[in-house]
């Protein structure tokens, strides 16, 4: 039976505009004003009177924790906190246990995500400093990309030598996406730090000892290398002003320097370590008001094309104690799009950037086929909200680990329906649990 999405709000390739959407199977058939009434007839309606209709959300960073850290999150439960969010397709970092290094490891995960996932999947492949081999082998067809740590200790995933990263950015085929912090500028600020306070850190040093001259100079070398050897580079979860500069200015098709920035380093600036303590501790960390104003304007202009989360969930007891034994990261894609949609309504962004941002550019810059756009023949991954004021609290939240930064927040705008290749996924507060997800493919 035919879905029909009927009296909703579209918001889709810079324009808000009335029209219904009709579904076959797993496409968008036809967005049209004038349904004929056989089709009225013969179709599943979907009301979204005084609705908003957006092309699925695409989370191009997610730490879905599996294999290995599933005390944490999962992908099963992390796919379906983002169905309620209005996330139709995720990309997955190798910071797992073991970490996904290789051809095999990264089968695994797509094997673990189609029996499990209610959206749609992709995982990155992880870098080393000596596994451009494998790398190279890897299906740029059904591989989203790479994921370099280029400075954030995470075990054998660290690549800081600068013959490791010249290879890779000279021979990687693959989009490079990079975690960008500088490691000794870190180490000597936490041993300054450590000296004054011991290990009982005020968590309002944290950006101090992850400083923005940290990020800057690791970006820095990032691009560099990107123009030196003319590589396709996405700088992750970006957190200064003076990082903007960095990246490519003009018409998003000629890109080769694209950023991406985090819902958290949107929402919050540092004065909210003083309310929230660890709970508000990333890497990179949020900063000063001044950097979150200008990544804003930064997204505005279309300098940075993509909001992601870096949904990367801890347990309460990970991310307790003192601050150098508390966790970095947070959940956020349950939470992702209602907080962007907040920033809406508080006049900084609109409606039409949001989608832009974290819909048509993932799928644009990713080369995903057929999906971040509601278009006739396109995929129908779809997401409905309306504005229906909500609060997150602890009976609301979905995730595994049982917190949320935003808790206590009042959302203007709630998710209504997602719809995953044609499924309803989620509808008013439930989901559909027998919905799965397709591995995405990408064009190149």
């Amino acid at each position: 039976m035919k879905k029909l999405i009927l009296g909703g709000t579209l918001v889709n390739e810079g324009k808000l505009f009335k029209a219904n959407l009709i579904i076959e199977n797993d496409k968008i058939q036809q967005i049209s004003t004038n349904i004929p009434e056989a089709i009225l007839a013969e179709s599943e309606i979907i009301d979204a009177t005084d609705c908003y209709i957006i092309p699925g959300v695409i989370d191009d960073q997610v730490h879905f924790r599996e294999p290995g850290l599933t005390h944490k999150g999962s992908i099963a439960e992390g796919s379906r906190a983002a169905a309620a969010g209005g996330i139709t397709s995720f990309m997955d970092m190798p910071n797992v246990s073991p970490p996904t290094i290789n051809l095999e490891r990264l089968k695994e995960k797509q094997d673990i995500a189609a029996k499990h996932s209610l959206i749609n999947y992709s995982f990155y492949l992880g870098a080393t400093t000596n596994n451009i081999d494998e790398i190279k082998r890897a299906d740029p067809h059904t591989t989203c990309g790479v994921k370099v740590f280029m400075g954030s200790s995470t075990g054998n995933m660290l690549v800081d030598r600068i013959s490791a990263l010249e290879q890779l950015f000279s021979e990687c085929p693959l989009l490079i996406t990079t975690h960008c912090e500088d490691t000794p500028i870190i180490n000597k600020n936490l041993a300054l730090y450590k000296e004054k306070y011991g290990d009982d850190i005020p968590v309002e040093c944290h950006p101090l000892i992850r400083s923005r001259e940290a990020c800057i100079k690791s970006s820095s070398l990032a691009s560099s290398l990107a123009r030196k050897y003319d590589s396709r580079l996405h700088i992750l979860h970006l957190s200064t002003a003076e990082e903007l500069s960095l990246l490519d200015t003009g018409k998003r098709a000629d890109k080769k320097i694209t950023g991406e920035v985090c819902v958290h380093h949107l929402w919050f600036n540092d004065k909210a370590y003083t309310e929230k303590g660890s709970f508000v501790k990333w890497n990179p960390a949020i900063k000063t008001e001044n950097d979150r104003l200008a990544l804003i304007e930064g997204l505005n202009q279309g300098i940075i094309d993509v909001v992601a989360t870096d949904h990367a969930p801890h347990t309460i007891a990970e991310k307790s104690g003192t601050y150098t034994q508390s966790a970095s990261g947070g959940p956020m894609v349950q939470h992702s799009l209602p907080t962007m949609l907040e920033l809406a309504e508080k006049g900084a962004i609109t409606f039409e950037k949001i989608v832009d941002s974290m819909c048509h550019a993932p799928a644009e810059l990713f080369g995903i086929e057929h999906r971040g756009f509601l278009r006739e023949g396109y995929k129908a991954d779809i997401c409905i909200f309306r504005k229906s004021p909500w609060t997150v609290n602890k009976e609301n939240i979905l995730y595994q680990c049982g917190w949320s930064p935003v808790e206590g927040q009042t959302f203007t705008y709630q998710i209504d329906t997602t719809i995953v290749n044609g499924k309803i996924a989620y509808h008013k507060g439930v989901l559909m649990e027998e919905v799965r997800g397709e591995l995405l493919t990408f064009k190149h």
